[in-house]
């Protein structure tokens, strides 16, 4: 049997560049695992 890890991502940024955010939530075998973290100057395509 193969475990099924389910990913959820989502990122932004205020202006770009400008300053940014990123978080993903990853979900197995009923247990949730939340990531996550920023950068000072950044654009919308790296977050």
């Amino acid at each position: 049997m193969t475990d099924v890890v389910e990913i959820y991502t989502d990122g932004a940024c205020s202006g770009n560049p400008g300053p940014g955010g990123w978080a993903a939530i990853l979900v197995a075998r009923g247990v949730e695992k939340v990531i996550s973290g920023s950068e000072g100057s950044t654009t919308n395509n790296r977050m």
